[in-house]
This record gives C-alpha cells, sequence and structure tokens, in this order.
C-alpha cells in the first residue's frame, strides 16, 4: 500500500512538515541540570488537593535547577470542559503563589492568553500540529483509519474515553470488540476513497507492534525500575472530529515544548506501554517520569482510602475559603513531599520554606496520608511565626472577601489592628492560637465592641460577692499608665485582701486553706473584659483597649451581677 498517498487523501489540508513543525520549537537555552516541567490540568472542574501536590513538584524541580515551569490546558475533551474553569485554575494558582514561567495567563483586561514562545499552550488550538504528526505516522505505516458509522464511532470513543480516564487495557474489553477493532486494520486504498468521498467519519488508529507477553523495562523516578507489557492495543490517536486523544497529545506536546520530566499520578501507569510505543514511533526523545502516590486518607473505619473528590479537603478553594494562608498550604505540601522538611525547617528557622531543596528520592513511593490536623498543627506554626504586619494583611485579605463587616474593623483603624496581633508575637515561644484567618474573628473579635459578648460564665464555686469585689476594686485601682509589674501586684493586693493567696506554691500544698488563688481574681477580670476565660496577655489587652472600654465593660458586667 502507498501509504504516502494514503496520508495526503486523508490530511489534504496538512501543509506543515515534520521539520517545519520543529524549527518552530527550538531547543531551549538552559543551563546544563535544569529542569523543564509542566502542570497540566483539564478544565473539567475545580484544582484537586491532589493535582496541587503535583503542581508544586513541578515547581520545585524545575526552578530549583535553573529550568523552565509552564502551564498548559488539556482541552481536548469539550463535553467534559467547563466553562469558566480556566480562569478559576489561573485564580487557584495565583493565590497559592505557583508562579510558572509560560503558558495561559490572565492579562490585565481579564482575558486568557498565553506567554512564553512554545505555544500555544491550549490544546485546543493546537489541532494543525497533532495532523502533521499524525500524517507523519499514516505515511509510514505506522497508523491507520478507521471507518464506521456514526454509532460505531461514537461506541469506540465512548470505550476510549473510559479507558483514557479509568486507565484500564483492551485487555478487560469483550473479546468480540477487540476482534472488530482488528478487523479495522484490513481495507484496500480503493475503500477508504470510497469513504472519503462520501464524507464518512473517522479516527486515526495506531497500529500497535507489541507482544503482551513480553516486558519492556522502564525506570520511573518516584517508582524505581519497573517491568511494563508491550502495547498490542491499536488505541485511538485522532478522534473523528480530529481532536487528539490524551496520548497522541501528550507525545507530541511534550516533545515540542521540549518537557524533561512529566509528573503524573500513578493512576497513569498503566498508560505507559502505550507512551513507550509512541514515542518510538515518532522518534522522540521520551521525557522522565515521575508517577506519584495517591493521596490518602482514613476512612471511619481507621483504614485508608484515596482522597476522593468528595471528601472534605479534596477542593483547592476550600483552603481559601476556611482561611488557610498560602504558605501553610505550601509547608504542609512540603511536609507531604519530603518528610525531612520539618526537621530542615527547624535547623533553618531563618529560611523561607522555597529554599527547601526539594528531593525526588524522599518522596513516597506507598502513598501520602492527608491529616488535617497535621494541616492545622503546621498552619499554626505558619501563622506564629509572622510578624503583625504580615498577620494583619493576611487576615484583612481574607475577611474583606469572606467576611466584610470584620474586614472592615480591620481595615477602618489598621494600626489598632496591628497592635492586637502583635501581642505574644516575636518572643522565642510565640503564641499559637490559630491554624486559619476564620479563626481570628472569634479569638480577637471582643477588641470590637460590635464583636464583643460574654462567652463564658463564672465558674458556680465562686460567691458574686467575691466577684463583685474583685472587679469593683480593680476598676478603682485600675490606672492605664501602671507597668506590668505594677499592674499585676495591684491585683496580687486584691486577692490577698479577699482571701486568695498568690503564692501558688503554698496554694498546691494546701488549697484548702485558701478561698483560691491570684489566677482566680485575674479570671474574674478577664470574663468581664474579653468575655472569655481564655484571651491574650490581659495586660497588653488592657493597654489596647484604653482605660475608658476597660471600665466601661466592668461596669456593664457589676450591673449583670
Amino acid at each position: 500500500m502507498d501509504y504516502k498517498h494514503l496520508a495526503d487523501m486523508l490530511f489534504p489540508d496538512v501543509k506543515l512538515t515534520v521539520d517545519e513543525v520543529e524549527a518552530m520549537y527550538p531547543l531551549r537555552n538552559l543551563p546544563e541540570g535544569a529542569k523543564v516541567t509542566r502542570f497540566a490540568p483539564s478544565p473539567t472542574g475545580f484544582v484537586h488537593f491532589g493535582g496541587m501536590y503535583q503542581a508544586v513538584v513541578d515547581e520545585r524541580l524545575a526552578h530549583q535547577s535553573g529550568g523552565v515551569f509552564f502551564l498548559r490546558i488539556e482541552d481536548t475533551d469539550g463535553q467534559r470542559e467547563i466553562k469558566g474553569a480556566v480562569e478559576a485554575l489561573l485564580h487557584t494558582l495565583s493565590y497559592y503563589g505557583v508562579k510558572y514561567d509560560e503558558g495561559v495567563e490572565i492579562d490585565e483586561n481579564g482575558n486568557v492568553r498565553d506567554k512564553g514562545n512554545y505555544g500555544p499552550y491550549k490544546q485546543s488550538q493546537r489541532a494543525e500540529l497533532y495532523h502533521v504528526f499524525a500524517k507523519k505516522l499514516v505515511s509510514e505505516g505506522k497508523a491507520y483509519p478507521c471507518f464506521s458509522t456514526e454509532e460505531e464511532l461514537e461506541e469506540i470513543q465512548q470505550t476510549d474515553k473510559k479507558a483514557e480516564i479509568k486507565n484500564t487495557d483492551w485487555h478487560v474489553a469483550a473479546e468480540e470488540k477487540r476482534a472488530k477493532m482488528l478487523e479495522g486494520r484490513k481495507f484496500t486504498m480503493e475503500e477508504v476513497e470510497e469513504h472519503l468521498k462520501n464524507g464518512d467519519p473517522f479516527v486515526i488508529r495506531i497500529l500497535a507492534d507489541g507482544d503482551p507477553e513480553k516486558k519492556t523495562k522502564f525506570t520511573d523516578l518516584v517508582k524505581g525500575n519497573l517491568e511494563v507489557p508491550e502495547n498490542d492495543e491499536d488505541f485511538v490517536l485522532l478522534k473523528s472530529d480530529g481532536i487528539p486523544t490524551y496520548h497522541f497529545a501528550h507525545a507530541v506536546d511534550d516533545h515540542l515544548m521540549k518537557t524533561t520530566h512529566v509528573i503524573r499520578g500513578e493512576d497513569w501507569l498503566p498508560s505507559l506501554p502505550k507512551h513507550i510505543q509512541l514515542f518510538r514511533y515518532l522518534g522522540f526523545k521520551m521525557p522522565k517520569y515521575l508517577h506519584t502516590a495517591q493521596i490518602l486518607k482514613l476512612d471511619e473505619n481507621g483504614g485508608k482510602k484515596k482522597l476522593s473528590k468528595r471528601d472534605m479537603g479534596a477542593k483547592m478553594d476550600d483552603y481559601r475559603e476556611m482561611g488557610y494562608a498560602t504558605e501553610c498550604v505550601w509547608e504542609y505540601l512540603l511536609t507531604l513531599l519530603n518528610s525531612n522538611f520539618e526537621e530542615w525547617h527547624a535547623q533553618n528557622a531563618d529560611k523561607s520554606y522555597m529554599d527547601f531543596p526539594f528531593n525526588i528520592k524522599k518522596m513516597s513511593v506507598s502513598g501520602c496520608l492527608y491529616d488535617q490536623n497535621k494541616l492545622n498543627d503546621v498552619s499554626k506554626n505558619v501563622l506564629s511565626r509572622m510578624t503583625a504586619e504580615q498577620i494583619y494583611e493576611k487576615a484583612a485579605d481574607w475577611a474583606t472577601e469572606y467576611d466584610p463587616e470584620f474586614g472592615k474593623c480591620l481595615t477602618d483603624d489598621s494600626e489598632y489592628a496591628k497592635s492586637i496581633f502583635s501581642i505574644g508575637r516575636g518572643g522565642k515561644k510565640p503564641r499559637k492560637d490559630f491554624a486559619t484567618l476564620a479563626e481570628i474573628k472569634p479569638f480577637i473579635g471582643f477588641f470590637y465592641d460590635k464583636f464583643f459578648t460574654i462567652e463564658d460564665a463564672y465558674p458556680e464555686k465562686f460567691p458574686k460577692e467575691d466577684i463583685k469585689s474583685a472587679l469593683e476594686s480593680f476598676k478603682t485601682t485600675f490606672d492605664i499608665k501602671d507597668d506590668m509589674n505594677t499592674w499585676f501586684s495591684k491585683i496580687q493586693q486584691i486577692g490577698e485582701g479577699m482571701g486568695y493567696t498568690s503564692d501558688m506554691k503554698a496554694y498546691k500544698a494546701s488549697p484548702e486553706s485558701y478561698k483560691g488563688n491570684v489566677g482566680d481574681i485575674s479570671m474574674f477580670i478577664r470574663i468581664a473584659v474579653t468575655g472569655k476565660m481564655n484571651s491574650p496577655d490581659m495586660y497588653a489587652v488592657m493597654q489596647i483597649l484604653g482605660y475608658d472600654r476597660v471600665v466601661e465593660r466592668i461596669n456593664k458586667m457589676l450591673e449583670s451581677l
């Protein structure tokens, strides 16, 4: 068969040659050892936690090596694409500080555009390029057209789609379907001409040459040395609408864009035989692959399962709404990526998490366990290390979007807000009061009269008269100009005059000898002023609230007792 003539018949509009396309994508001018990676999501929904996990690996590998990290949108499945998903993706990446060098971006007018010289970065805009290489394979007898009725083609496409999504093989399909597929190899040039004349739809299939009984050795940078079966499936390269399948687009795009390392989930491992054959047929050098372990979580029975789209923590936008700061999410991801991150951070407290030397060899092979309690611990540590200025900016930005009333309080008097955030910061043991920006309002809301409420009641074991007496005495002696020692000394004197000792050692030794201790007197005052049994340092709180507000709140409490 004259395969060149066949290719010309199937692709009459393809004028570019392979060499001309290759010239459009020259080698990148990068230092030795530099890696080129890509994040290539489909615009079919929200950014999954597992996707962000992979994006961070992409970003770290590229930028730590002096290479290039680019964003490619794999939008070849128009039926599954969700309107606005690309814009949502870009906003999510921006919020979490995932910086890429090339790819799709939003310009100053809110329009989606490309930046970089290796685009287009949306696969839907690269159809001509795929057709050039499909024509090449047909002309070499490595691919062929498969003509069918529209119903048959739809059935084939749906089967292929399931194979892509679920990563199944043709081996699981019915034998008769396989036999029907193989029957498609048998055609004459005259039959092709007749089909084309009639406008019959067709797909382009690869002509598999593999023996499933034979194995191919393959090295994955995470999984190690593998053996995979040779591909014996005539899988689809181009669908009847001329749009490529993931397999074909992946090979062409990663070759032209000079991708050196492909990071993807281990659920794509069954596709390796297809990709090995494709790269070999096309004469492309295969990139290195990193098939990352699944993100797991504990189920209600204590077992491990894959973090699904329906699980809490799966959707990256949820972290934003819950108020997890960018830095917190990054550091948590790094603890999952490399087990030595926390040890490194403890030894390099003055360095940014972006300075961490990420190492592929320290990635988990078996799976990473998602743990929100661990995330909260990491987040508390991260937020506690921030300056008052830093935490204020983050809190104000978050509240302005998700709690406008509180956000207005913060922004109307930024200096007042910053003085609140300064409490307990900067020391060797900074306070770790909250894990998210959403938890700030419940913790410091009492500083603002509109949010001030008495949340905690006085313990019933303390007589109301004692509480009243302590509050009255404090109000009488309170002076906003007192230093901390003088202020506390007055509280001690109040307590001792009422039979509440300031000698904690004596109190622990013989509690029945006293009505209580000085901590109880402080608690009486704390609840009146903050509405809570637990709050930041009371001296600092009162200095910020000011004399009038402190006395006003004590008076209101006295009226209520």
